[in-house]
């Protein structure tokens, strides 16, 4: 009978490389067109790979646990002519045609390759590695090119030997140094990091190369609270800070603004992301328009992203295209934070505990107990001056106060 290649797909557009997390089939079971048979991890989500026709599987060649490049051979099925012509599927040692953009609904994916010379599976290491390194020791900031290439071959960045103390001269770091260190630590006890925490690591080494700043006003919630409680179903707290981010961004485009050479670069929308904290990392699902919906037209689909981040089941379209982000931290009962926008993003408001306490109120003479809770905003000193940002804040904490008009 025909063979059928099962790939591992190009799942995202800049993913090179998935882990296989489970092998949900086996040798000799039956499939169908589209099942999911194979569940990978990426460093943004978790997804499956699904088959391109019916059959049954006779050979896996991918493992549990090991990471596999875009294009391996991770399997194959045998399947009936029938179910070829029926499907489309290119069988093994045919070419497929080139896949055109119109088609890669109908595609899944699955090929994007012209040329299918199907090769044993292409095991490879996460392509961002990290280094331990101990507190208390200090080197010098020039690596000569014997150095710099030797971090190549490692997958080491220079924020990553920072701490390791050097040898050469004006306390520079050589590569006898960096083996010694990696023979030093070679018995430590280790995890392997997965590609979630891999891929935040990446992300915030790229934000912090830019001058980042944090600024933080307290703001009473007593509106807000009590708004929520009238609502079936009570929409989350975030999400009454995520739309009043959003208006006061869309008053005042620039705050939003990237710098790209002598260029405030305007938002053409404004999706706000909000973090949902995941087993080792982050997830950022992205909420579209929300200058333009209210909290009510924006509940149900906030509820959808947020669980579909936590069960680690967002596509790349959920989570691309974020102008800024709002994290409530507040749930892990945090009084005050400096979080760190991501490296396409210009802001990110956080969002503390809130914390009942007095409040003199002129109208009543007296002290009156109120819910407050503190707005951290980090922002791009390049795009954002500390003024600008303060004023920002005061405009959402002004709109929290008018709930309702959210």
């Amino acid at each position: 009978m025909p063979q059928v290649p099962i790939i591992m797909p190009q799942l995202g557009e800049s993913i090179a490389e998935a882990r296989i997390v489970r092998l949900l089939i086996g040798v000799g079971d039956q499939v169908v067109a589209d099942q999911d048979i194979i569940e990978v991890e990426t460093n943004k989500a978790t997804m499956a790979v699904t088959t391109l026709c019916g059959g049954t599987i006779t050979e896996i060649r991918g493992e549990e646990g090991a990471n596999y490049a875009v294009g391996s051979l991770l399997g194959i099925l045998e399947a009936t002519g029938e179910e070829i012509e029926r499907t489309g599927s290119p069988t093994m040692g045919e070419e497929s045609a080139p896949v055109s953009k119109g088609d890669e609904a109908e595609e899944n994916l699955h090929f994007r390759q012209a040329d299918q010379s199907y090769e044993e599976p292409k095991l490879v290491e996460p392509s961002i590695k990290g280094l331990p390194v101990p507190a208390g020791t200090k080197g010098a900031n020039y690596l000569s090119p014997r150095m710099r290439a030797r971090m190549d071959e490692l997958g080491l960045r220079g924020a990553d030997i920072s701490a390791i103390a050097g040898s050469g001269a004006g306390g520079r770091v050589t590569v006898e140094d960096l083996e010694k260190f990696l023979e030093y630590i070679s018995e430590w006890p280790h995890s392997s990091a997965s590609p979630m925490r891999l891929s935040v690591a990446d992300a915030m080494l790229r934000s912090w190369s830019r001058p980042l700043a944090s600024v933080g006003l307290p703001v009473v919630l007593d509106s807000v609270l009590e708004h929520r409680s009238r609502q079936n179903p009570k929409p989350g707290l975030t999400l009454y800070v995520l739309r009043a981010f959003a208006i006061a961004l869309a008053e005042e485009p620039t705050t939003a603004g990237f710098l790209i050479c002598e260029k405030i670069v305007h938002p053409r929308a404004y999706d706000i992301g909000v973090a949902v904290q995941v087993e080792d990392g982050v997830m950022v699902p992205v909420l579209r328009d929300v200058d333009q919906h209210t909290v009510p037209e924006l509940a149900e689909e906030y509820r959808h992203l947020v669980a579909a981040a936590r069960e680690r089941r967002l596509t790349p379209d959920q989570t691309s295209g974020g102008i800024a982000t709002v994290t409530n931290f507040g749930t892990f009962g945090l009084k005050w934070g400096t979080p760190i926008p991501l490296p396409n993003e210009t802001l990110i408001l956080g969002l503390a505990a809130g914390i009942k306490k007095p409040k003199w109120s002129d109208e009543v003479g007296a002290f009156v107990p109120v819910t407050e809770t503190e707005l951290c905003l980090t922002f791009d000193h390049r795009v954002v001056d500390g003024g600008g940002a303060g004023l920002l804040l005061q405009r959402i904490g002004k709109l929290l106060q008018y709930p309702e008009n959210l």
